[in-house]
């Protein structure tokens, strides 16, 4: 087995940006979701009611973020726009993060019709993942609940079998894409290799709306929800992939050869 992509999302729920090799650290991918927007709450913002959000690129220069919309309006955004920490929630989570002057809340704001901040996550931040399944100290940024999502290409071949449209796999926004296995045997995995760096396997990935998105209509449809939960229902709800904790440090590189460790 081979792993064939290499995905990283800078700013959660935005476009992903796909990388031949990565350097990963404690929080997983590198720079990997460690910036997010926040309504005047505090609490986080996704493509679940925000689909515009799904339409943003970010690319990265050596010190500053890039944004660019469908229209063409760019914004720039370095670490000295980060002038003040605020208390943000991710899920059941309230960790302190650096929120991004004015006038970058006025840009998103302004995108989404709504009063908006945007934060970044500091190294002096220590988010737990869900010590129901991982019970050790292990640190994640503002993804939804682990540092790494594995999907197979076979499972998605099976899946797209199923549909009458097929979809591709930036719906799922995974970290991790391998081949050379069967459909779902990422399910049965305990403990991998992927290249120098050994991983635990701890949750499938429970999907929700976000992989009905249509980006060239900004509107959520029934598929391939609907067919996922009429074949890959369990107790955390329709799955497609695996979530992962990386046990070291490295550099993950595409034509790294996975093993199944356990």
């Amino acid at each position: 087995m081979l792993l064939t992509e290499i995905n990283q999302y800078p700013v959660k729920s935005m476009k992903g940006v796909s990388h031949t090799t990565s350097l990963v650290d404690h929080f997983g991918i590198k720079d990997d979701r460690r910036w997010m927007l926040v309504d005047q709450q505090g609490r986080f913002i996704t493509q679940r009611k925000h689909p515009l959000l799904s339409t943003i690129s970010v690319s990265k220069n050596d010190s500053s973020l890039i944004f660019t919309t469908l229209n063409g309006e760019v914004l720039s955004v370095n670490a000295d726009c980060l002038t003040r920490q605020i208390d943000v929630t991710v899920w059941g989570d309230t960790v302190s993060a650096c929120c991004a002057d004015q006038s970058v809340g006025e840009w998103f704001s302004s995108l989404l019709g709504l009063p908006v901040h945007l934060v970044y996550m500091p190294e002096t931040t220590f988010r737990q993942v869900d010590r129901q399944f991982a019970d050790y100290e292990q640190r994640v940024s503002f993804v939804d609940g682990f540092p790494f999502l594995l999907i197979s290409e076979s499972s998605l071949t099976d899946l797209n079998q199923r549909l009458e449209n097929t979809v591709s796999m930036a719906r799922f926004r995974p970290n991790l894409v391998v081949s050379g296995c069967d459909a779902y045997a990422e399910d049965d995995w305990r403990r991998i290799r992927i290249g120098q760096l050994e991983f635990e396997v701890v949750k499938p990935c429970s999907r929700c709306i976000m992989i009905t998105l249509d980006e060239r209509t900004l509107t959520y449809g029934k598929e391939p929800l609907k067919t996922l939960a009429s074949y890959r229902r369990n107790e955390f709800g329709a799955c497609f992939g695996q979530n992962l904790v990386h046990q070291s440090t490295g550099v993950l590189t595409v034509g790294d050869r996975v093993e199944v460790l356990e």
